[in-house]
């Protein structure tokens, strides 16, 4: 029998107006991420097994608050966007289908790869209807038709931002610093000076650092910036964060109020490159020292520039107040 959510064991009074739908098995694993040279500590919580339709990471944890909510009202169609090789648009459409959603995914144009190309032939056959938009202004101009396309009856379809990044999506990882936070107090890792991951939408981020906050950890978020299309710096973090507690008090829980300041959660831009899905030297190097090295499944758009940005920061001295967790958010079957 799967346990409730750690959100709900600490506030049952939101059971009922924050239902959650379980699509994985927590806890992830952690374990030492050895092998990679670094001066610090390092760690690794693994989020790649989690989810149990096909596609795993980090966006499962946040469809499992979001889907419920669109189930109960009764919307026929999802409505997302993302770019070509979405791992969240993939996400969406397998686990939406597989509770009798329809999904429309409208997509935009970045570097194709055989990672892209992978996912690509991933989505067409996840039975989603995909709009090629090619760019964020021609997606812009065409919503409103793609809203009309995907309305059936009086129902509209139920939009959901980019990586599922709503105040209620970002709950998942709030959900997941309780999470670690339990595997710290039952001795699995020591509390981490800081946790890093990459910031393609800030739900994972946001999520983190509120949740580590209400668990009474002192663990701070470094957000590797890896998406130019969206604004995200440390105060747009913080902000989505703030809105998630509201959403969990509005909803009737009474957690301790946190504030959360920018030492909390520090956006870091300095591993982008180009642009989004514009692949780099350091994160190719990073992708294939965590495959060979470390035994880790990375790929160029996310998770190895975050890498890239550990080790880069690890050699700088940057993670000298404690032992540094990666997060890895890629989720391939």
């Amino acid at each position: 029998m799967t346990s409730p959510p750690l959100i709900h064991q600490r506030w049952p009074e939101v059971a009922v107006t924050l239902p959650h739908l379980s699509l994985g098995e927590a806890p992830t694993p952690v374990r030492p991420l050895t092998g990679l040279g670094c001066r610090s500590e390092v760690w690794l919580k693994d989020e790649s097994g989690y989810g149990n339709g096909g596609w795993g990471g980090n966006k499962v944890r946040k469809l499992e608050w979001l889907l419920p909510e669109i189930l109960h009202g009764r919307p026929r169609t999802v409505l997302t966007v993302g770019g070509l090789g979405t791992n969240w648009g993939l996400a969406a459409a397998l686990y939406a289908r597989q509770h009798g959603l329809d999904v429309a995914l409208a997509l935009i144009d970045h570097p194709v790869d055989d990672h892209v190309r992978a996912q690509l032939r991933r989505l067409r056959d996840s039975g989603a209807t995909l709009h090629f938009a090619h760019t964020k202004v021609r997606l812009l101009l065409t919503a409103p038709w793609l809203f009309a396309r995907h309305t059936r009856g009086l129902a509209l379809p139920r939009y959901l931002p980019p990586g599922g990044s709503s105040p209620l999506g970002t709950l998942g990882y709030v959900e997941c610093a309780l999470e670690l936070a339990e595997q710290v107090a039952q001795g699995l890792l020591p509390e981490p000076g800081w946790v890093v991951t990459a910031v393609g939408s800030g739900g994972t981020a946001a999520g983190l650092a509120l949740g580590l906050r209400l668990a009474g950890l002192r663990t701070r978020v470094l957000g590797i910036v890896v998406n130019d299309t969206l604004h995200l710096d440390s105060a747009t973090l913080i902000h989505l964060a703030a809105k998630s507690q509201s959403l969990l008090r509005n909803r009737g829980a009474r957690p301790p109020r946190v504030q959360l300041g920018e030492g909390d959660v520090v956006a870091e831009r300095g591993w982008l490159g180009p642009g989004y899905a514009h692949p780099t030297a350091r994160a190719r190097v990073a992708r294939d020292r965590a495959a060979s090295e470390a035994g880790l499944d990375l790929e160029l758009t996310y998770t190895a520039k975050a890498l890239a940005a550990l080790l880069d920061l690890d050699a700088a001295g940057r993670f000298a107040d404690g032992p540094v967790l990666f997060l890895n958010t890629f989720g391939p079957r």
